[in-house]
């Protein structure tokens, strides 16, 4: 297993990170904005914990809308 975490910068707005949680790992709102803080207070925040090949996937698609919506977010995975 495999955690998907998203790392902080400075430069992709607060609501992009809240909309990428829900959109792409099904938070409901307050889920996502408790989230979001943990990533812009520590640095990082896990999004969710998935087999490899999704959290690949997942990866992927994160990194993709974010730099067609030309913002710098990162997006790995750890393993567990």
């Amino acid at each position: 297993m495999y955690r998907v975490v998203l790392l902080n910068d400075d430069f992709t707005p607060m609501d992009y990170v809240v909309q990428i949680l829900q959109e792409y790992f099904h938070k409901n709102h307050p889920e996502a904005v408790s989230i979001m803080m943990q990533i812009h207070q520590s640095g990082k925040g896990v999004c969710g914990i998935y087999p490899f090949d999704l959290a690949e996937t997942k990866v992927a698609l994160v990194t993709a809308d974010a730099r067609q919506n030309q913002h710098p977010l990162q997006c790995t995975m750890e393993k567990e």
